[in-house]
Order: C-alpha cells, then structure tokens, then sequence
C-alpha cells in the first residue's frame, strides 16, 4: 500500500528529530505532501532532502519555536499559502526536562509545560479552523509517564505536561466533533530518539524502566511513527477522543 494518505496536507511538527523525520519519510511514502518544521535548521533540512529523494513532497519552515504564537501562526499560513489547506496535525515536538521533585527548579518546570503541553494548544488554536474546513484530524503525543508514575524516573514536569496532553485530547475531540475534526493521543513508552539516548546510557534510570516492558525492548521511531500514520489515515475514520499506548505493554501490568 502506497496511498493510505493520499494527497493528504500533513503539518508534522519536529520533523528534525528521531520520531518526526521517520513521520515525515513514512507520511510522504503514503502520498501525503509534508509540512514540517523544527528548531535544528540544519537537522530539518536533512529530513527535507531524504524525503525529496524517495521521490517525496515536503516544504518546511525552520527555524521554528512552537511556544511562541507568532511562529505557529507562520507555521500555519506557510501550509495554507503552499497547498490550500490542512487535512492532518501531528503535533509531535517536544522537550522535556527531567528532575526529581525535590530538585526541580521552577524555570525547568516552565519549560517542561512550555515545550511538551503549551505548544500544542498553540499550534492546534491556530491550525483550528483550517482543520474544520478540510474534516481534519489532529494526532497528538502522550506519554507512558502520564499515565503512571514511575518511582526511579525524575519525571513531575513531563508526566504532568504529558497527562494534560491525554485530557486536551479528549476534550479537543468533544469540541471536534461539530466540526467533522477527529482528535486522538497516542502514548508512546520508552522509545529510542536523541533525547532518551542518555537515560537509556544510565542504567540506574532505564533498567527499572526496561523490566516493565513486556516485549523486552525499546520501541523504535518507525514503530511510533506507524501508529500516527494510521491515526492520520481514514483507517481510524471510527476513532477519536482516544488515547492509545504504545508502549510494549508497559502500562498493561
């Protein structure tokens, strides 16, 4: 199958790192005209140039700050102004900061809420009425960690910002709903990217992590990035207000 997105505007956020790169490679497979941005220029463009040479069709706009309103609004008029519409919203980007509670620093909490939860209410109020106009949907990024707690992960701030992420999803989809826009949430468990590298790197942190993982491993990009396909697609047309894990049954026990 080469056209489960077919023609589909897809706006990728993050499409520099691990998980958006893969999301934009696999979207674009699908027949779907890629949006992306990031704040790596340069990371950015290299997903750019591989998209482009699996005979892709991707336009971006980098550098980019989602926590700022006037680049989600750029964002937003860049995807209207090249193609007409937007008919997906795949708020992947994200950064989290990770402290134990009795060290965190308010400023390290800010940016966690900042750049894992406040961008993605920005973004999706600027994309809004472009997504009721086309019935679009909206695939947003939970967390394992918002669903529970885990004792030796110094996580208050990204499980907090995480959570807020599954509950906006749901009430996004209720709100959705008069508009023909679909909202679901996918929760990804440990997955291998350039910001778990280094807690994966430090056993005290990712064993205890590993152990839960009913499939004894950690997932990779492509793996996260097939269910945000799927939730993309008219595959789901019957699926929103969801919050689906993918996690190799971390959350399951």
């Amino acid at each position: 199958m080469t056209d489960r997105l077919a023609n589909k505007i897809c706006l990728i956020t993050g499409t520099g790192g691990s998980i958006g790169r893969a999301a934009a490679l696999m979207f674009a497979n699908q027949g779907a005209k890629i949006v992306g941005c990031d704040i790596n220029v340069q990371a950015d463009a290299e997903t750019i140039a591989l998209v482009q040479a699996q005979g892709g069709e991707m336009v971006s706009l980098s550098p980019c700050d989602l926590t700022q309103t006037a680049d989600c609004d750029a964002l937003v008029a860049h995807a209207i102004q090249t193609y007409g519409r937007i008919d997906v919203l795949y708020n992947n980007a994200a950064m989290a900061y990770f402290e134990p509670m009795d060290e965190i620093g308010v400023e390290s909490w800010s940016k966690t809420i900042d750049q894992e939860l406040n961008l993605n209410f920005l973004l999706t109020r600027a994309a809004w009425k472009h997504l009721a106009e086309s019935g679009g949907a909206i695939v947003n990024v939970g967390s394992a960690c918002g669903m529970l707690g885990f004792a030796t992960l110094p996580s208050v701030a990204h499980a907090a910002a995480k959570g807020g992420v599954i509950a906006m999803t749901r009430q996004l989809a209720a709100e959705g709903r008069h508009h023909g826009i679909r909202v679901n949430c996918m929760s990804p468990g440990v997955t291998l990217s350039q910001q778990t590298a280094p807690l994966l790197a430090d056993e005290s942190l990712s064993k205890p992590l590993l152990d839960k993982i009913m499939l004894n491993r950690v997932a990779q990009p492509e793996e996260v990035a097939s269910l945000a396909l799927f939730l993309a697609s008219n595959e789901s047309s019957y699926i929103t207000g969801a919050n689906i894990p993918i996690d190799g049954g971390m959350t399951a026990w």
